[in-house]
């Protein structure tokens, strides 16, 4: 029985490259062999494609060291925009680019801008290829927490207050209405990279500028006064309900869960599943497959919440979450009775299912 052929892409040219990259480790270590075979694809900080080693152990993290993929270290390629090659195209320099090996699936592990905002979801479109997760729209969508905000108040969903800000935009204006904490992030990134907690006006204009360093568009948001809560969403099968799974809360020492409290384990606690009443359980799963939907996401996806006092409010849906050891999606879906490695077949099957063109 012929295996299917499946290429796993990591790395990429946003701030999030190294996470990519340990979350291809952690899918290469589950995936199995007996059933997938397996192409290794690195895109380095430059945005160069080449054929990767598959050994997981060469994408872990050794404490703040993060793994990065080295451009030299492998032959180049690239995935041919044309549906009747179906697979990687080896470039050579001064060679005619030739064909490599078709590829029945994808698994784009690219987290941020030239990834996960739909970027590569159209060119797998173009090259005829299934591919893990949402399609070109529901990954530019949610990749834009302005628009995904905009998106989720217009199906009723409730999210808090913000303001989206660019260079020469009236600021004063923009935020006049938000009380303070604000948390100021770049609108298109991701990991908690490029965002402060601001507690005066004072401190404003720094924020942003580290914001617009990584993004020209800053989203402004008030602080919420409540509980972190997930919930991971995975796509009905052939066209049934999306799946949730049990909410977990997160709970961090410090004053937030910024980048080092998310993937360097500094000081932040996981409650799976998340202690809550029945009920709030039951609405945060159900406003979870809501926001999937209003979205248009496929395959899977993360949304977050703050569990208030006065009730639950969305604050991102995330298209492609992380998959590296300390990610909340597959932990959320292992307390559910789903273990990794058979979230990831199932995440594969759904996207041979799905095919490419209009869904």
């Amino acid at each position: 029985m012929s295996r299917t052929r499946l290429a796993v892409i990591f790395g990429g040219r946003s701030t999030e490259h190294s996470i990519s990259c340990i979350s291809a480790g952690s899918v290469l270590r589950a995936v199995d062999r007996a059933r997938y075979e397996v192409v290794a694809i690195g895109i380095a900080p430059d945005g160069r494609w080449v054929l990767a080693g598959d050994d997981p152990s060469a994408l872990e993290a050794h404490g703040r060291t993060l793994p990065s993929v080295d451009a030299s270290t492998g032959a180049s390629v690239a995935i041919a925009g044309d549906p009747s090659v179906k697979g990687l195209l080896v470039l050579e320099p001064g060679d005619v680019p030739r064909a490599l090996t078709s590829v029945d699936v994808v698994f784009p592990l690219l987290h941020g801008p030239y990834g996960e905002d739909g970027t590569i979801q159209g060119l797998l479109e173009l090259a005829g290829v299934p591919y893990v997760g949402s399609g070109v729209l529901a990954s530019a969508l949610c990749m834009d927490k302005e628009f995904m905000k905009v998106t989720l108040a217009a199906r009723g969903l409730p999210v808090g207050p913000y303001a989206a800000v660019r260079r020469g935009d009236d600021v004063a204006a923009a935020v006049e209405s938000l009380a303070y904490p604000l948390f100021v992030k770049p609108a298109r990134g991701g990991s908690s990279l490029g965002i402060s907690k601001v507690t005066s006006v004072s401190d404003l204009d720094a924020a942003l500028e580290t914001a617009w360093a990584n993004d020209p568009k800053a989203i402004v948001e008030q602080g919420v006064a409540g509980r972190e809560i997930e919930c991971a969403v995975l796509q009905g099968a052939r066209g049934a309900e999306p799946e949730t799974s049990l909410p977990a809360e997160v709970r961090v020492s410090g004053e937030w869960y910024d980048f080092d409290a998310k993937y360097l384990d500094e000081g932040t606690e996981f409650d799976i599943p998340a202690n809550l009443p029945d009920e709030v359980t039951a609405e945060v799963r159900a406003l979870a497959a809501k926001a999937f939907t209003a979205c248009g996401c496929a395959g899977l996806a993360r949304v977050d919440f703050f569990v208030t006092d006065d009730g639950v409010v969305v604050n991102e849906v995330n298209t492609m979450p992380g998959f590296t050891p300390q990610s909340m999606y597959p932990r959320m879906w292992e307390a559910t009775g789903v273990p990794y490695g058979a979230l990831v077949d199932r995440l594969v099957t759904l996207a041979l299912e799905a095919g490419t063109g209009l869904r």
